[in-house]
């Protein structure tokens, strides 16, 4: 694609950066959700070192789009200025928090959860600081992305419900307020693009939208409700709190695909003169 004054799209992140957002986040909710259920043991064993596998398989994914993997060690030098930077720092923390509160060292748990939610921030802080793309620089992209791992990971620890059996009436309620939560947070952010992100960028956008609508939220919801207010109990609330987890985190998943990948379109260059040899100024 030739430079030009017309937007186009960028291609130095594709789906390595995409996997980055989409295991980094849904870890860092996991870890979120694992925290909140107050399981311990096995349980509690499992599901951490399963969100710090996502977290480990999200940070692999950028290390692999690096042009030069070998100086992956200088994203530690700027943390002043860059979220990039912080969010390094905050996984250097995350990993031993975790793996002391997989350990069984309940304190630990929570300071895992702490810090994973730290790194879904500066997650969503990176986006916004790409001044040149109008879908990642809008300032609503940190809400929407941050409920968005949130939502996630409680939809992975609902996804594996049945087998560890810790979910509650309290956290299925959680997972649908985050589901409506992330659902006005993507509609404020698709609002505030209209003037500003291309037309093939907001089509992409829309389609994943769309999806994000149907299956991740309202369809999500109607299969959570039943369980999260007791009308459904035991082995059929489990499978219809498991079918909302994998509808919510894969419907997030494939949104920040898209605002990474197919929206990411550049605002091109805007000249509002052109210099004409022989002219005055």
């Amino acid at each position: 694609m030739s430079y030009g004054p017309k937007p186009w799209q960028q291609a130095h992140w594709d789906w390595r950066a995409a996997g980055n957002f989409v295991f980094g986040g849904a870890g860092s909710g996991l870890l979120v959700f694992t925290a909140l259920s107050g399981a311990r043991g096995t349980t509690a064993t499992l599901l951490t070192l399963g969100a710090l596998a996502l977290v480990g398989l999200g940070l692999l994914c950028v290390w692999l789009e690096i042009g030069r993997p070998t100086r992956a060690l200088h994203v530690f030098f700027n943390p002043r200025t860059s979220w990039m930077s912080r969010e390094a720092f905050v996984a250097t923390l995350l990993f031993p928090a975790g793996l002391a509160a997989a350990a069984g060292l309940a304190p630990f748990a929570w300071l895992s959860a702490l810090l994973a939610l730290a790194f879904v921030y500066c997650q969503a802080r990176i986006l916004k600081a790409a001044r040149g793309i109008p879908a990642w620089r809008e300032p609503l992209v940190v809400p929407l992305i941050v409920t968005t791992g949130l939502a996630e990971g409680g939809g992975l620890f609902l996804l594996a419900n049945p087998l560890h059996g810790a979910a509650n009436q309290a956290l299925i309620a959680l997972f649908g307020a985050l589901l409506a939560a992330r659902w006005l947070a993507w509609l404020a952010y698709r609002r505030n693009l209209v003037a500003a992100a291309a037309p093939r960028a907001l089509a992409a956008l829309d389609r994943a939208g769309g999806t994000l609508q149907t299956f991740g939220t309202w369809l999500a919801l109607a299969l959570a409700a039943p369980a999260g207010i007791g009308l459904v109990g035991g082995a059929g609330a489990a499978l219809l709190a498991a079918l909302a987890g994998l509808m919510a985190a894969g419907s997030g998943a494939w949104l920040k695909y898209t605002l990474v990948t197919r929206a990411a379109f550049n605002q091109g260059f805007a000249l509002a003169r052109l210099p004409v040899r022989g002219a005055r100024p």
